[in-house]
């Protein structure tokens, strides 16, 4: 497995971000996640989007943080935020995402981020397993989805 990372719209990037919004729609019937992001968000120093490939060079799975300060969404200073952590599914099991979750934390401590933090949903209780077992504790609601009832919110120091 190689980890690289690569620019939140580059053609892999698009296709694991499209099968992700279509398991959000599975699961909560939504359409997907509506939250803003734009390609911009996940270039550093302020951010990074990982892709990790198997070795015929497939793209199976993903995640990227970004620098989110204190806002009108309950962000804090020094806050990196989560996103778009994925493994499709034949690949789901094997460590990928706790890898990928790993060098997410590294690279947003090396940009001087204080804490990790994170949104995810209760139909999705393997996301939820991933970081309360990595160390992440519920967290005050922040972000595009701090009012649906449905949301989690959880954080780490880093």
């Amino acid at each position: 497995m190689e980890i690289r990372p690569v620019p939140y719209d580059h053609p892999d990037a698009v296709k694991l971000d499209a099968d992700v919004q279509a398991e959000y729609h599975v699961r909560y019937g939504d359409g997907g996640d509506s939250t803003p992001m734009h390609p911009a968000d996940f270039m550093p120093p302020n951010g990074v989007y990982l892709i990790a490939y198997d070795e015929a060079g497939v793209p199976v799975a993903s995640g990227g943080w970004r620098v989110q300060d204190a806002n009108g969404e309950g962000n804090r200073d020094g806050d990196a935020e989560l996103k778009r952590m994925y493994v499709i599914e034949q690949m789901r099991g094997r460590g990928l995402a706790r890898r990928i979750l790993a060098a997410l934390e590294q690279d947003a401590r090396a940009a001087g981020r204080t804490r990790m933090v994170l949104e995810t949903g209760t139909k999705q209780p393997e996301a939820i397993a991933l970081y309360t077992s990595s160390g992440y504790e519920p967290c005050e609601k922040f972000g595009y989805y701090r009012h649906h009832e449905e949301s989690r919110c959880y954080a780490k120091t880093l």
